[in-house]
């Protein structure tokens, strides 16, 4: 049987975070396995996709002074800070690697499932519900964006995107960002503010425990995939500290952040 390999990893700042994920998927093809972070952020911080303008970002004024950071891999910009943040990453030749929309499905259908178990009306975004949405290089926000398989609200008048991701295809690995809107940021205009989980109940910021909500979902991501789920008690950018640590140095670069 495969297994699924998870970390539960800490708050850690943008070019840490970023540099932590790349070498999660380094390891990922080192041990020839399906690898998963699930991590925090000091401080509500911006992250754009690989191939997104910096320039883009300079135009919204209510977000100067908010940090950035260049993710490795695509899509559009979020706001981290109230949001739950993984990175999933899967040698080429597993089945999951070598079929990107299958990987993408796998990790986003097991979080419809679970956040209907908490009352939401959650489903996964069709082909044929394209059209009512921008393309996805129309919008900079990623949360203002569609994709196919992005979980979305299934019952309100307006239907609001709860969780996106993007992927890089590396040389060896496919490396998938993902991120679920818990709540509102308080801490952004509301040009960049989107509706979480919490705001669509009603209910307060803290009622939903995202360690339990984050624990169910692999539980089902690895039940769907008849994987063994493998929780390590460490935190992955602590056992990898020093290697992260070097490989930040180019997410902190102005001419990396910079380099479109």
């Amino acid at each position: 049987m495969s297994r699924l390999i998870v970390w539960w990893d800490g708050d850690a700042d943008g070019a840490l975070n970023m540099s932590a994920d790349e070498c999660l998927a380094i390891h990922s093809q080192r041990c020839n396995e399906f690898l998963v972070r699930v991590y925090g952020w000091t401080e509500t911080t911006v992250s754009i996709g690989a191939f997104q303008k910096h320039e883009d970002l300079v135009g919204f004024q209510a977000l100067h002074g908010v940090p950035i950071v260049r993710r490795p891999s695509g899509g559009g910009a979020i706001v981290h800070g109230s949001d739950l943040t993984y990175a999933a990453s899967v040698p080429k030749k597993h089945i999951l690697g070598s079929k990107p929309q299958l990987f993408y499905d796998v990790l986003h259908k097991a979080m419809v499932d679970v956040l209907c178990e908490y009352g939401v009306a959650a489903a996964m975004h069709r082909l044929e519900e394209d059209n009512h949405f921008s393309r996805p290089e129309e919008s900079f926000f990623c949360f203002d964006r569609r994709a196919v398989g992005d979980v979305v609200t299934s019952s309100h008048p307006t239907s609001f995107k709860l969780m996106g991701s993007s992927q890089r295809r590396l040389e060896q690995t496919v490396l998938q960002h993902g991120s679920l809107l818990l709540r509102r940021n308080p801490d952004t205009p509301s040009l960049a503010r989107h509706i979480g989980v919490t705001d669509l109940l009603g209910e307060s910021p803290d009622w939903i425990d995202c360690t339990v909500l984050s624990h169910r979902w692999l539980e089902r991501v690895a039940e769907n995939i008849q994987a063994t789920l493998v929780q390590n008690s460490g935190s992955f950018a602590q056992t990898h500290g020093q290697e992260i640590a070097v490989a930040a140095a180019r997410f902190r670069d102005k001419a990396w952040i910079k380099r479109r």
